[in-house]
């Protein structure tokens, strides 16, 4: 995943992991196509990350392997053959739990960036 730039504030790497958990949350709400899946992270990240081909689809597949999505072909709106991921029940009970742990390191950070600086 690339950071995008972004006017209203500097690029931004991702951590380690959290390509996984975009892609989990973009299909938390319904079946999408590669491409769709792409989208949905840059909407839910109002634009700082634009996700590419060469880390989406490994990133699919790793998640595919674990157990945590299911494809199958289809017909995008454009008419093309597409290959449609959804979350499974295990990539559900995943979300939940990786939800929860990056909300916990996202408060320490901000907790410890907004502390005082001591010197």
């Amino acid at each position: 995943m690339r950071p995008r730039s972004d006017p209203h504030g500097p690029r931004t790497e991702l951590v380690r992991g959290s390509l996984e958990i975009l892609i989990l949350k973009a299909l938390a709400t319904g079946p999408l196509h590669g491409l769709g899946i792409a989208r949905r992270v840059e909407q839910l990240t109002r634009g700082t990350f634009e996700v590419k081909a060469g880390s989406l689809f490994p990133a699919l597949h790793r998640l595919e392997e674990g157990g945590w999505l299911d494809a199958e072909w289809g017909e995008s709106e454009t008419r093309r053959k597409a290959r449609f991921y959804r979350l499974t029940a295990a990539g559900q009970k995943r979300l939940r739990r990786e939800t929860g742990a990056w909300r916990r390191v996202a408060l320490a950070l901000a907790q410890a960036l907004s502390a005082p600086a001591r010197g």
